[in-house]
């Protein structure tokens, strides 16, 4: 006889309403919480989180000398002053900070961990989303009036890996830096890193400490720029005042960002000097040339940030060394290349990158249509065209991530107050016949390039505009008008 009543698992649950959902618990999902539990108390919210951890990012990524690649200054909260000696910080401790400033504020108890969004439905007759998630396999529903995307801009399951012809003659391990494995030993081990990114630059002088060798292989170079790992400013300034400390370098970072970024767009050459001219006085003679010399100009892909030279200081060492060139095959005792050489290896670690999805990779319609959120225009670099009650984070690309999550976090909640004060259930960025689209980001960055069919785009006037000045957001998002004559309103 068929039990009726047990519930049958792949049918949705019994529904809930929340004021809010926050989509994800990393870096931008605890700082949206703290800003909406602050400014707008009177609202109830939910974080979901997809994988059985907060962190995000600094969760995930586990491989050898995970670090900061932004100064903690502006990287920190804007609400919790990072007061550690450390500027560039290990991946760890920044875990650490997230964890305590969740438990600080009880945001750790509003997260439902091991729950995935994967379709949001927009009602205007309901002003409402439902928002359909999984949970263990099981479905689950909730509704909420407002949506806020948290989840980051890559897929965590799975990085990008190219297809390297022979892999599978390799007698060694390939490990891929997004899923490294919890007890590698690579002691005395020959290894191969592929790639010239911030994770290569980062995991070649920490393996190198205990490697036989580290050679990073790269098919093209990047800029990679040397910085203290302890701020002297920042630790001169702590023995007067640590709050004086906290906001004076905070603002000396973000203002010498600004500056350095408007540099190599306005004069790249001076920029480029000025690069490789530092990186000259770390590297032997002729290495700089032929390794750390990209063919674009600074900025127009993301620099590489190495504390203390310590990436330097292993080439200088022996420990390790750069080669530039193109793959040929797979060998099985390591990698033959595009000019003949063989780079013999135990283990290669394929740092090539991530890959983008968009909004956690969730279905979004809208009354009964689906939204090709590449067809969208990005609004203030948070809302979507045509798509009412949702904000989705993305930080800099040029500064740290922080500083726009904060600024997102904040326009948010004015809007919303803004709403409840006007009796508006309903807000939806409408671009007009004026406004053309272009690329979503002026980057070459090549997991940027890769997805850029399926990103939104930006526009070519404001508030359309995807800015990378700090400055300019403070102005149009802490103080500019809430109701612009952009925003519709219901």
């Amino acid at each position: 006889m068929h039990d009726t009543t047990r519930p049958n698992s792949n049918q949705p649950q019994a529904r809930e309403h929340v004021d809010v959902l926050i989509v994800g618990a990393g870096l931008s999902g605890i700082g949206a919480a703290y800003h909406l539990q602050t400014k707008c108390p009177q609202k109830s919210f939910a974080i979901v989180e997809a994988r059985d951890n907060l962190g995000g990012t600094w969760d995930l990524f586990r491989y050898p000398g995970i670090r900061s690649d932004s100064d903690m200054y502006t990287l920190g909260y804007s609400f919790r002053p990072w007061v550690e000696e450390k500027s560039i910080a290990a991946g760890p401790r920044i875990l650490n900070y997230l964890r305590e400033t969740a438990a600080e504020h009880s945001i750790d108890k509003k997260i439902r961990f091991n729950t995935r969004v994967v379709k949001a439905s927009w009602s205007s007759g309901d002003s409402q989303w439902t928002v359909e998630m999984e949970q263990g396999g099981a479905r689950a529903t909730i509704t909420c009036c407002f949506l806020f995307m948290c989840s980051g801009y890559y897929r965590y399951d799975e990085g990008y890996l190219p297809q390297f012809p022979g892999v599978e003659k390799f007698s060694g391990q390939v490990i891929h830096p997004q899923k490294w494995p919890d007890a590698l030993d690579y002691k005395n081990k020959r290894v191969v890193v592929i790639g010239s990114g911030a994770t290569a630059v980062t995991l070649v002088p920490e393996m190198a400490k205990d490697a036989a060798h580290v050679t990073m292989l790269q098919r093209s170079p990047t800029y990679v720029v040397s910085r203290p790992g302890d701020d002297p400013f920042a630790r001169f300034l702590r023995g007067i005042s640590p709050k004086l400390a906290w906001h004076m370098t905070r603002w000396r970072n973000v203002l010498l960002s600004m500056y350095f970024y408007k540099l190599c767009r306005r004069n790249p050459e001076r920029a480029k000097k000025m690069i490789l001219g530092a990186a000259r006085k770390e590297l032997p003679e002729g290495y700089v040339e032929t390794h750390f010399t990209p063919r674009y100009n600074p900025w127009e892909q993301r620099l590489c940030l190495i504390p203390d030279g310590d990436m330097f200081k292993a080439i200088n060492a022996g420990k390790a060394e750069v080669v530039t060139s193109a793959i040929d095959t797979f060998t099985r005792d390591g990698i033959r290349l595009a000019d003949g050489r063989e780079l013999p290896a135990d283990i290669i670690v394929t740092a090539t990158g991530l890959n983008l999805q968009v909004l956690g990779g969730m279905a979004i319609v809208v009354d009964g249509k689906p939204i090709d959120m590449a067809k969208t225009l990005n609004y203030k670099g948070m809302m979507f065209s045509g798509i009412p009650n949702m904000a989705s984070i993305f930080g800099y690309i040029n500064a740290s991530w922080t500083l726009r999550s904060d600024l997102t976090s904040e326009y948010v909640c004015r809007l919303l107050n803004y709403m409840d004060a006007h009796r508006f259930t309903q807000c939806t960025p409408v671009a007009d016949a004026s406004v053309s689209a272009q690329p979503w980001v002026d980057f070459s960055s090549g997991y940027l390039t890769r997805s850029e069919a399926m990103m939104p785009k930006q526009g070519t006037k404001d508030p359309w505009t995807l800015t990378q000045n700090y400055a300019r957001d403070i102005v149009s998002l802490r103080y500019g008008k809430v109701d612009d004559g952009v925003m519709a309103y219901r």
